[in-house]
């Protein structure tokens, strides 16, 4: 049933003006377990420094924010409950999930119940299926694809380079639009591989690779699998370079690789770390013992897209949130957010980075 349906009935029952006295519930959703929890961590951080600091200002609205957070561990059936289970909760905005797999269909759910979503999944399906609910404050994998492959294409000119997937609806996507774009410029693949996320062994692959020469290897997927290749290709004695997407962010790929680390490249916004207009935010961050690296400040700046639209709006109404976003541009720290009329940022923008000797920076 429609939120609009709920609020007239809790209206008749007089109850409509003890509800909006009561904290607003927000919510975020995402891998807080399993082997991508480092991801859902970052989240979680960004989103409590947001909440914490909107509520030191007196709230949205003069009301002060709750947040909801919800586990569907990269899981699509787990994602579909947790979003009912937000819906129950009379959430009036989400940030999430991650995974676009679990975006995908978790998204049908908040839509269904007018609830207002921020995400930073890729996949194109995720703002094409003509849901109005739904505004992306990240690039697509048709984008990042693009440049991946045009820079694969240009630095490994003439070299064998393997395209693999891990069979996700992120991996997969992001790895057809990075081999479509090598193709597009001069490149064909040596090998096009798909493997199975969360094996503990991918010495076949590796084999595989090594045996026709190959020197690098674009991927789509999650650092948890990278690291596990790099491991392997280096006992192989395979010297192989990986160039993956922006879920390479995590330093949690350092750890879990070591020194080999330091051959990945990877596609990503660019650093909002970087942002001028971020430096209190990102000082604050840091000063608080959290580097604000990957996905930190996006969950920052979702909720600040939620405070700001529902300062313009003058309501956290559904209606009145949504028509706020479409129709205006949000200062936040990863910059200007705006949309087009799928909810895809009207500017988005990816560029190549390197893991060197613990951080990342741009690919020079």
């Amino acid at each position: 049933m429609k939120k609009t349906l709920l609020a007239t009935a809790c209206l008749a029952l007089g109850v409509y003006s003890q509800a909006t006295l009561a904290d607003l519930s927000v919510a975020i959703a995402g891998p807080m377990t399993g082997q991508y929890a480092s991801a859902g961590d970052q989240i979680r951080r960004g989103a409590d420094m947001a909440i914490a600091d909107i509520n030191a200002r007196g709230g949205v609205l003069g009301e002060k924010l709750k947040l909801e957070v919800g586990d569907d561990a990269c899981d699509p059936k787990q994602a579909v409950s947790v979003a009912n289970t937000m819906v129950n909760r009379n959430i009036v905005f989400m940030h999430g999930h991650w995974c676009s797999s679990s975006t995908i269909p978790a998204s049908d759910v908040y839509n269904e119940a007018d609830i207002l979503m921020a995400t930073v999944s890729t996949n194109p399906q995720v703002t094409e299926r003509g849901l109005q609910n739904i505004f992306r404050i990240m690039g697509r994998d048709d984008q990042q694809g693009m440049v991946a492959g045009g820079y694969i294409a240009d630095t490994f000119k003439g070299k064998k380079v393997a395209v693999v997937d891990d069979k996700s609806a992120y991996g997969k996507g992001l790895a057809d639009e990075t081999a479509k774009a090598m193709e597009a410029n001069g490149l064909k693949p040596a090998l096009r591989e798909a493997i199975t996320a969360g094996e503990k062994d991918y010495s076949g692959l590796v084999t595989k690779m090594k045996q026709a020469g190959v020197e690098a290897m674009a991927y789509g997927g999650y650092h948890t699998e990278v690291a596990l290749i790099l491991r392997q290709a280096q006992q192989a004695g395979l010297n192989l370079t990986v160039i993956g997407g922006d879920t390479m962010t995590n330093s949690e790929l350092v750890t879990a690789a070591g020194p080999a680390a330091d051959n990945v490249l990877f596609t990503f916004s660019p650093d909002p770390r970087k942002n001028p207009d971020a430096a209190p935010v990102v000082e604050k961050f840091r000063a608080a013992k959290v580097e604000p690296e990957g996905y930190v400040l996006y969950a920052y700046a979702a909720f600040q897209l939620f405070e700001q639209a529902a300062t313009k709006a003058g309501s956290t109404d559904y209606k009145a949130l949504e028509k706020a976003v479409r129709g205006n541009t949000f200062k936040t720290v990863i910059g200007d957010l705006a949309f087009d009329a799928q909810g895809n940022l009207a500017t988005p923008g990816f560029v190549v980075y390197r893991w060197q000797g613990g951080a990342y920076d741009y690919a020079k």
